[in-house]
């Protein structure tokens, strides 16, 4: 399932338009090093990425605390980061609405951390580099799972039925469900990304979105919606 587009309103996204922007020009940069060498950007991924068994000094290069932030802004592939970037889109626009532009950063940087803290705990062992914004972008669904519920996502569903508005509890709570389907699927089989997928980079942001949000309500920091 894609989301296409919500039916909630918001403003002008500032911080979600420059989080969306850092990520695409991180790309970029990728790409051009990739046509200057795959070594080059070989080097530069694994200097950047967060590698589990690096991160808890299990290899000589030590902890390596700046990966946690770095790793959020590289990607794989095309597909990788314009899929990452389009679902920050639809549903970043609103959290940040909600939360106001410095807590949302902070809050999307957070939620990145946990996500890799997640993901590198049950495999600490592991020498593959992470890389991606899913996590941080798992918590935005996180939060969007309990401050819009009702809200309605019109997604594309191949092969059914074109574009329909799904609930975004429903939406929300089917897509986590895979993220710990997979995750669970990942830990039986010994594979740390089933599929090429930090899966428990996906569920750990999503858990910490839900809970800081919860946390951010408890101290009056989320502001009231316009509908």
């Amino acid at each position: 399932m894609l989301p296409l587009w919500d039916d909630v309103p918001h403003r002008r996204p500032v911080i979600t338009s420059l989080l969306i922007a850092a990520n695409l020009g991180v790309f970029g940069y990728e790409v051009m090093l990739a046509m200057e060498s795959h070594r080059s950007l070989a080097t530069f991924i694994q200097l950047h990425a967060l590698v589990p068994a690096r991160f808890f000094g299990q290899l000589d290069s030590g902890g390596q605390w700046l990966t946690v932030f770095t790793s959020m802004f590289l990607h794989g592939g095309v597909a990788h980061v314009l899929g990452n970037c389009w679902f920050l889109w639809v549903f970043g626009n609103n959290i940040e609405d909600r939360l106001g532009s410095f807590r949302y950063l902070f809050f999307y940087l957070l939620s990145g951390v946990a996500a890799a803290a997640l993901q590198a705990a049950v495999y600490p062992q592991s020498t593959l580099p992470m890389l991606g914004a899913s996590g941080a972008i798992s918590g935005v669904l996180g939060a969007y799972l309990l401050l819009f519920p009702f809200a309605l996502v019109y997604t594309l569903v191949p092969w059914i039925v074109p574009i329909i508005p799904v609930p975004a509890f429903l939406f929300l709570l089917v897509w986590f469900a895979l993220q710990a389907f997979n995750g669970v699927g990942s830990l039986m089989s010994g594979e740390m990304g089933r599929g090429g997928v930090a899966w428990w980079a996906h569920a750990g942001g999503f858990l910490a979105g839900v809970a800081m949000i919860l946390f951010a309500k408890s101290r009056g920091w989320v502001k009231r919606g316009r509908r």
